[in-house]
């Protein structure tokens, strides 16, 4: 179940993230690297979950999300 959760999040924020970069929004990859998709804020873990859902297909969801990360490579390399 963590792991659902876990994918769930990351969906959302790669739809958040999609939403901002349509609005004309400049995505900083070090900001995005601080979000984690492992949230544990309103997680219901031991409660009742509705499954009246389970017999639907679900959508197609994008894996693609264009941030260029390279800046983060240059903040792993030490200077020389």
């Amino acid at each position: 179940m963590a792991n659902l959760v876990i994918f769930h999040n990351t969906l959302d924020i790669a739809d958040v993230v999609r939403q901002l970069q349509a609005e004309d929004w400049e995505i900083d990859p070090l900001d995005l690297a601080e979000i984690s998709p492992h949230l544990t804020e309103h997680i219901n873990r031991f409660s009742v979950y509705s499954t009246h859902e389970i017999g639907i297909t679900p959508e197609d969801y994008g894996t693609r999300l264009v941030v260029d990360f390279s800046t983060l490579e240059e903040e792993l390399i030490p200077a020389a």
